[in-house]
């Protein structure tokens, strides 16, 4: 397979079910997106599905297999895998026959792609059909089935009354799932490290280099700051597993959980891993190829493939072209932006109507996450619609089923969710024994009611758009859209989002929208204000903590006035913008008194 890119961009996970069928709506095209294994039993309901459209046998796999969710994953993404390769066949044919096919390949590849002018001249100067279509199998990219594990959301799991060993845990099978798949594409591990599921990686030959640096299941790393990069880079080199892909992701500027840092931005930090990228692959490489040798495994010759890409909050061809030129990352994410695509991610109509209409007051930063984690929302989505009445009908939280999130042990032994009626009712019983005034005890029950099922909420959408039977989970949606979503005001086919991407389109009817990198320090702001508001008796630390934030914010700042200097010919309106943006941010910031 060839190792060409068709695209600089990329469709990151979103949810559970918004991109698990993306790869069949976009690979065949050269576009590669990513899809969450976090769900196998929608994986397993999908899979039914599609083998039943197909005239596929179909063996379910029960959960009386005690290793049901590795397995449920592996057929999944076996599945997927084929049906992608036999629709990349059926574009690859139609090139060859200049069919329609052949024509959406063409007209959605960037104008200044290299792949569009040799693939247009092999086409139109070659009358030998083997011939084209020999280069063809050895030339033209397919999109890669990218998955993603959440590497924290590993719950120890239990078969027959017995806790099973820790591989069995929910990232350890996903991992597993994977692994043992067909697929040759990438394992997108976000959320931060976790050492025994990075060792777990050790079992499976396939994340191993050849002696010619080919990785049939590359290591993609989430990550939103140089040093975490670097730790969790040397942490797997040391092992023998080499990271491909670092993928730098905007703290709090994203859709699904977010993860502020320290007030570090991302344009100082996308300049810090521009100036280290070589720093960074060789101190890996060499305690890669050390661990290699010890191991008695092959040792490439020569460097391996290390890639710099980055995605959230990226709105404009502009940006776009920025990130690529200025960086020179090899990939941008566009993610939120796609779920207004319905040819592209599975999203239920009255969603999407949610979606289209919704304003920034409406893409908040919410606490409705289970894991503790903050979580952007969608406000007035149908998860949450009546969760309250619920409560004072005696039946708060979610009956638990698929148990993907529990990570509670406040009133139990094992873990449970905090969006569940289990612990939402051993809650209430103990917020009334506290005898609070009737005030605190209201303030407590909000606090409480804001958790949402997640396991349900975020895979909902995918079972009405299939016509999966919703009676287990019900017809509530969950949609973690960023806050650039705001932007975007109406649905669009596939071919206009990439068209918008690639500056032949323009989406944005509104003309009001910040630059990505004021829209990011604009969120931190408001978040720093969050912080300060929720300080009642702040101790020494909590203020120095503080201040940091506040001083990298300022020092963010200062980064952007000094690259706007450097910005000429094509990124002068771009220049404009930032040093304005950068003028009126600055004022709020230093107007802002930690200590008072």
């Amino acid at each position: 397979m060839t190792n060409k890119t068709a695209h600089t961009f990329h469709i990151p996970v979103m949810g559970t079910g918004y991109t698990v069928n993306t790869p069949l709506q976009v690979a065949q095209y050269g576009i590669s997106s990513v899809v969450s294994i976090v769900d196998d039993i929608l994986l397993e309901n999908l899979r039914e599905l599609y083998s039943k459209q197909l005239s596929l046998p179909f063996q379910p796999i029960s959960n009386k297999v005690m290793d049901c969710r590795a397995e449920r994953i592996t057929a999944y993404l076996n599945l997927m895998d084929k049906m992608v390769k036999d629709k990349f066949e059926e574009v690859k044919d139609s090139i060859v026959e200049k069919g329609k096919e052949f024509e959406k390949y063409m007209d959605l590849l960037p104008d200044v792609s290299s792949l569009k002018k040799e693939l247009q001249g092999k086409v139109n100067n070659n009358h030998y059909l083997k011939d084209i279509k020999s280069w063809l199998n050895d030339n033209l990219p397919l999109g890669n089935i990218d998955v993603n594990i959440m590497t924290k959301v590993d719950k120890d799991n239990f078969f027959e009354g017995e806790q099973l060993p820790s591989e069995y845990n929910d990232a350890h099978a996903a991992l597993r799932g994977f692994a043992n798949s067909t697929l040759e594409s990438s394992l997108v591990l976000s959320a931060g490290m976790n050492p025994r599921l990075y060792g777990y990686l050790e079992q499976f030959n396939d994340f191993f280099p050849n002696e010619d640096g080919y990785i049939k299941k590359k290591i993609v790393l989430k990550v939103s700051d140089y040093r975490s990069a670097l730790i969790q880079g040397k942490f797997l080199a040391k092992k023998g597993i080499w990271v491909s892909e670092y993928r730098i992701e905007s703290g709090l500027n994203c859709g699904g959980h977010a993860f502020a840092t320290d007030g570090s931005l991302m344009g100082p930090i996308l300049e810090e891993f521009k100036n280290n990228k070589s720093e960074l692959l060789a101190d890996t490489s060499e305690l890669l190829y050390t661990a290699l040798e010890s191991k008695d495994r092959l040792v490439p010759k020569g460097n391996l493939e290390l890639n710099i890409t980055a995605q959230g909050g990226i709105g404009t061809s502009e940006e776009h072209d920025f990130l690529l030129d200025y960086y020179g990352i090899s990939s941008v994410g566009w993610g939120s932006p796609f779920l207004l695509v319905p040819e592209v991610c599975d999203v239920d109509k009255t969603t999407l109507k949610a979606l289209s209409e919704a304003k920034e007051e409406e893409l908040y930063l919410s606490h409705s996450s289970p894991l503790g984690v903050r979580f952007n929302n969608l406000k007035g989505n149908t998860r949450d619609e009546g969760k309250m009445e619920m409560i004072k009908a005696g039946k708060p939280g979610s009956v638990c089923t698929k148990r993907l999130l529990v990570s509670n042990k406040e009133y139990t032994d094992n873990a449970i969710c905090t969006a569940s009626r289990q612990y939402q009712n051993l809650k209430i019983k103990d917020l009334k024994s506290q005898n609070l005034s009737e005030d605190d005890y209201e303030v407590e029950i909000e606090k409480m009611s804001l958790k949402t099922c997640l396991c349900k909420g975020l895979s909902a959408a995918s079972y009405l758009v299939n016509g999966l039977d919703t009676s287990a989970d019900g017809k509530g949606v969950s949609i973690c859209p960023g806050p650039n979503l705001a932007y975007f005001s109406e649905t669009a086919t596939f071919k206009q989002m990439v068209d918008h991407i690639y500056g032949r389109f323009n989406l944005i009817k509104r003309t009001d929208r910040p630059n990505m990198f004021a829209k990011e320090l604009n969120i931190y702001i408001d978040y720093l204000k969050e912080q300060i508001s929720n300080l009642k008796d702040p101790d020494k630390k909590s203020l120095r903590n503080l201040e940091k934030f506040k001083k990298n914010l300022l020092a963010g700042i200062e980064y952007y006035n000094s690259l706007s200097e450097k910005l000429k010919g094509q990124f002068d309106q771009y220049k404009d913008q930032i040093q304005k943006d950068m003028a009126k941010l600055e004022t709020e910031l230093k107007q802002i008194n930690i200590l008072s």
